[in-house]
């Protein structure tokens, strides 16, 4: 059914959600995108889950949007641009939105569109090795769709610090910002993650989902206005010229003409 991830499910409800695309980092092409939003559906609606964990296979968890997707978005016109940017929105919309806890479990780098997955997760244990970075404005481009549910995870000083600069960072600081939930050594991931799960399993399913539409109804969560807004500015992005010198620069393994 699916090309780029995988879904697992056992006895007990809990559903394992796996990134498929270990070859090129895990990174979010078109197809990854509808296949995820289909999965967040699929996962909502089945009353036997009870809980979803989201994984990578490989070294990284997520390392942000493909460059080639990108480029086809740059080569295309305005309406497959702007086609292109809400089906990212939406998945991670779909994602923020599903009705069961989202446990998020990084055993590797996550970038851009990466820390847009561990945002939209109800909580995320990672690596002490794991290394993350907001990296758009070093390709031209503004983290734009996922920004909503990145700076609801970090707060706007982290959020300043991060999205400006393009920083890397590692475990210690994701953990204090807030990105990280916990942090645990490769070897005892999995064990930190069935602890986080256990507790659900003991609580009413519907309970649950109300608890977390609660939680996103107080927060404010992005509407429609704000996701349109979104889509607009990366869509902007992609067609300025900065965004086509900063994509060719990596593919071309050279600075940018604004780097010094």
């Amino acid at each position: 059914m699916f090309e780029t991830i995988r879904i697992d499910e056992d006895e007990r409800g809990i559903a394992t959600l796996t990134l498929n695309r270990p070859d090129k980092h895990n990174t979010l092409s078109g197809r990854m995108i509808e296949e995820l939003t289909a999965a967040a559906a699929v996962l909502g609606d089945d009353p036997k889950v009870r809980v979803v964990i989201l994984r990578a296979e490989g070294d990284s968890f997520c390392a942000g949007g493909d460059l080639d997707w990108m480029k086809a978005q740059i080569a295309g016109n305005s309406e497959q641009r702007r086609a292109g940017a809400t089906a990212l929105a939406m998945m991670l919309r779909a994602l923020d939105r599903m009705p069961k806890p989202l446990i998020g479990r990084v055993q590797g780098a996550a970038y851009g569109g990466g820390l847009g997955m561990m945002s939209v997760c109800d909580l995320v244990i990672g690596v002490p090795e794991a290394r993350f970075g907001l990296t758009e404005t070093k390709l031209g481009l503004i983290p734009a769709t996922i920004s909503p549910y990145v700076i609801a995870r970090i707060g706007v000083t982290a959020a300043r610090r991060h999205m400006f600069a393009s920083r890397l960072f590692g475990a210690e600081e994701a953990h204090r910002i807030g990105l990280l939930s916990a942090i645990a050594a490769p070897d005892d991931l999995d064990t930190a993650i069935a602890a986080e799960v256990e507790p659900f399993l003991s609580c009413a399913p519907g309970a649950v989902a109300d608890a977390k539409a609660l939680i996103r109804e107080i927060v404010a969560p992005p509407d429609q206005a704000l996701i349109d807004k979104t889509v607009g500015l990366l869509v902007k992005r992609w067609e300025s010229d900065e965004s086509k010198e900063g994509i060719a620069a990596f593919f071309e393994r050279r600075k940018p003409s604004w780097a010094v």
